[in-house]
Order: C-alpha cells, then structure tokens, then sequence
C-alpha cells in the first residue's frame, strides 16, 4: 500500500494526487501540514529531514520532492505514456517540468504570497505587478509551444503537463486580472476534462486567503 502525506491545499501536493489519479493507483491519503500539522515531529522527519509536503511512501520507501515523486511514479507505474526508455524522449517532459520548477513556479508563488496570502492593507501592490507581468510572460512562452502541439511534449498528455497545469487553476482564480492565450486555454480546457484534475486541482483553496502561517 502506498500513503501520500500532505495537505490537499497545497498545490506540491495536488500534483502528486492528481497524477496518482491519472496512474488509477490505490492509496491512502493524510492530511499534513498547515492546520493539521504533524511536520515537526520526529515520525516525519525521518520520511523527510526537510519536514516538507508531499512525502509518499510506497511499499517502505519514501519519496519527497513533488517532482521526484511525478518522476518516481511515472518510472514505477506509467511506462508508455507517462514514461519513456529512450532518454530524448523522456527530455521532452523534464524540459518542461524543469522549467515550471524553477521559472513558473516562482513566478507563480511571488504571485499568489504577494496578493492572495496577504490581507490587502500588507500587499506590496509594485511587486505584486511585478510577478503578475512575469506570470503573464511565461503564459505567452507556454502559449508559442501550444501553438503547435496539443499538450506541452506533444500531442499526449505527458508529464510535462502536470506542474505548469497544476498552476493555473489557482493563477486564475485568486481574483487578478490574467488573460489566458488563446491556445493555454484550450490546453487548459482539455486538462478540465481529467477527471483527476478536476478533483485535485480545482478544489477550494479559500482557507489560504489572507493568511500567511502555513
């Protein structure tokens, strides 16, 4: 059996539970983190010494890292779709989820710390604008690659859709004014349809607003 540790407010976490819906795998689900707490005890530290959400445990061994877990899994579970022998092959998904890991996501995460999560007489509203802008520029860069292939590695959904698709549920509906290109859209609308997606992704993440204490 495996178990997914984390809270289903974080969106780490969300990647994880959606694409383990996406693989049909059995597993058990705990809530950790923010308000049910847990990650300061010695138990969870040693599943993971950074004390951090998602950890999954799967037949003993753990697994942390939202990404390293998608790969994990994909390796694992989903040989063929998910997950490729030849090496450029499977490049063409971690290209992309290397990108939503280190230009996206922060982009994303200055976003929604610097609007949603601040009441709104502590919001910096220049650096709000700032990360707004670069959160805008990576829906275009996305949005040139959409033109030509229906999912971000091709034509199938791959990994690579999972952590940039895993963003902009929340990136639209935190109440800033983004306008989604044309052909984001329409990849976003596909993403829609997983049943997946809809369960994990597009979820109720108001307990977050205005706070800042997990």
């Amino acid at each position: 059996m495996r178990t997914l540790h984390g809270r289903s407010t974080s969106f780490n976490v969300q990647k994880v539970l959606w694409f383990l819906e996406e693989l049909a795998l059995p597993f058990e689900h705990v809530e950790m983190g923010g308000r049910f707490g847990g990650l300061d005890s010695a138990e969870f530290a040693r599943l993971n010494p950074m004390q951090k959400v998602p950890v999954l445990v799967d037949g003993g061994k753990a697994i942390w890292e939202s990404h390293t877990i998608l790969r994990y899994l994909a390796a694992e579970y989903g040989t063929g779709l998910w997950w490729h022998e030849d090496p450029f092959e499977r490049s063409l998904a971690d290209r992309w989820m290397d990108w939503s890991q280190v230009i996206f996501q922060p982009a994303f995460m200055g976003l929604f710390w610097g609007y949603y999560r601040k009441i709104p007489a502590q919001r910096e509203l220049q650096q709000v604008e700032a990360y707004r802008v670069r959160c805008i520029d990576c829906l275009d860069i996305l949005d040139s690659q959409l033109k030509n292939t229906g999912y971000l590695a091709g034509d199938k959904i791959s990994l690579a859709d999972v952590p940039t698709g895993a963003v902009l549920y929340r990136l639209t509906e935190m109440g800033l004014a983004i306008e989604v290109p044309k052909h984001v859209e329409q990849w976003y609308e596909r993403l829609r349809e997983r049943a997946g997606y809809s369960r994990w992704i597009m979820s109720d993440f108001g307990e977050l607003e205005g706070r800042e204490d997990f």
